[in-house]
């Protein structure tokens, strides 16, 4: 059973639900923590800040781009094809207590400025220990861009706005510090073969990655299993572009029952990266396009290895009467430790299975500003997991950065490759 992440965020257990906060408190300013490692941050978010589509569409488009307006309650909220959006900083919650962790609506300026401002951003990575970092987009866009690009009835308009974002993101936001982010850009979800032009004019300009959904039917649109998207996934595979499948990318969370309590979806919501990994192992795209890259952000890693062992176990005893892959000369474990990548977030565990999982093929994340994130302490989280559990150094580069920086092909200064 799935619910939708509009819910999720609407409920009270989560700060739903309650309208603004009366009081917004912040922790004390945090003193920049010891680096022991050089860290690729492959999975945070940018809220979008104000004037992020300001001049950016066509001129017969300027009066439809997102706007910024203030609400009757003194909070703030983007305006989008009509629609109010109730959220500007969907869960960006670093620098309070989590007693005030939630999704309730807020200001620019109830959030830590790193969230929406790229210089202070990266004095907050300076922070954290974190050299480099990919950005999703946050609550305006969706994590796929698909209120941009799928709520105008005219597709001039989607694909106008999904290369305002685009454009911002990389020229506004990466082009900032270009050394210290990953250009990961959106697609065109209408169309599959103009999303897969788009994907190779952007590899041009330098995107390295494309954020698409886990799960596009739960969007209304095709399902990877259709062959719909495979121009995409062509353009992708051709031109080294990431596909990152982000958790709650569908805009579903799973959970169990209507009545589950919320700790239930809370504790689940990295399952989809499970999920996920074996529904695209299982729809061959990378059967098809053997060079596509497929990285799994916020789904953790502790659950790869028992998956790796149950596809081995049905390809043993059920290859015999199950179709889909008798005519795939590699078992799907072997498939799966070659296309995908999987990102770790607080995974003591998973650390001790990491050659089951493939030490080459394991990430980190610090899912700044949200609720899960690792800020200010990814740096001490990574000496638990990596350093006092054992783990030899050349792993310890491996995870924290060298796979990151090939995989996006992200280069490091001389000086911080240790």
């Amino acid at each position: 059973m799935n619910m939708s992440l509009d819910d999720l965020a609407s409920n009270a257990a989560f700060g739903g639900g309650h309208g603004r906060r009366e009081h917004v408190s912040w922790l004390p300013e945090p003193m920049p923590r010891e680096r022991v490692y050089t860290v690729i941050s492959v999975d945070d978010h940018v809220v979008e800040p104000p004037d992020a589509f300001a001049g950016r569409f066509p001129k017969r488009f300027a009066g439809d781009e997102p706007r910024v307006v203030d609400t009757g309650d003194g909070g703030e909220a983007w305006v989008w094809q009509g629609q109010q959006l109730p959220n500007v900083g969907f869960n960006a919650v670093v620098g309070r207590p989590s007693a005030e962790y939630g999704f309730e609506p807020t200001r620019f300026d109830e959030m830590r400025r790193g969230a929406w401002d790229v210089n202070a951003r990266v004095c907050d990575m300076d922070i954290d220990g974190v050299w480099a970092s990919l950005c999703f987009p946050s609550f305006l866009p969706g994590f796929v861009g698909q209120r941009l690009t799928m709520w105008p009835d005219s597709d001039e308009l989607a694909l106008a706005a999904m290369r305002a974002y685009n454009d911002w993101h990389l020229e506004a936001w990466c082009g900032a510090h270009p050394e210290r982010f990953v250009p990961n850009q959106i697609a065109y979800l209408r169309d599959a073969e103009i999303a897969a032009r788009e994907i190779r004019r952007n590899a041009e300009r330098g995107f390295k990655a494309v954020t698409f959904s886990e799960a596009p039917d739960k969007l209304g649109l095709p399902t990877i299993h259709s062959g719909y998207w495979d121009p995409l996934f062509a353009a992708c595979a051709e031109t080294g572009t990431v596909v990152c499948l982000h958790v709650g990318s569908s805009g579903t969370s799973p959970t169990t029952s209507s009545d589950a309590p919320p700790e239930i979806p809370a504790v689940l919501f990295g399952a989809y990266g499970m999920y996920s990994a074996v529904d695209w192992l299982y729809s061959k795209v990378p059967v098809r396009f053997p060079d596509i890259r497929l990285c799994l952000s916020e789904g953790g890693i502790g659950w790869v290895a028992g998956i790796l062992d149950r596809l081995d176990h049905c390809y043993r005893y059920q290859l015999g009467y199950l179709p889909t892959w008798r005519d795939v000369d590699l078992p799907p474990s072997e498939v799966m430790r070659r296309n995908f990548w999987f990102c770790a977030l607080d995974d003591d565990a998973g650390m001790l299975v990491r050659d089951r999982i493939g030490v080459d093929h394991i990430l980190v994340e610090s899912d700044y500003p949200h609720a899960d994130s690792s800020w200010p302490d990814t740096q001490s989280m990574l000496v638990r997991q990596l350093r006092d559990q054992g783990v030899p150094e050349r792993d310890e580069r491996r995870i924290t950065w060298e796979n990151a920086s090939e995989l996006f092909r992200h280069p490091v200064p001389d000086a911080l490759q240790q």
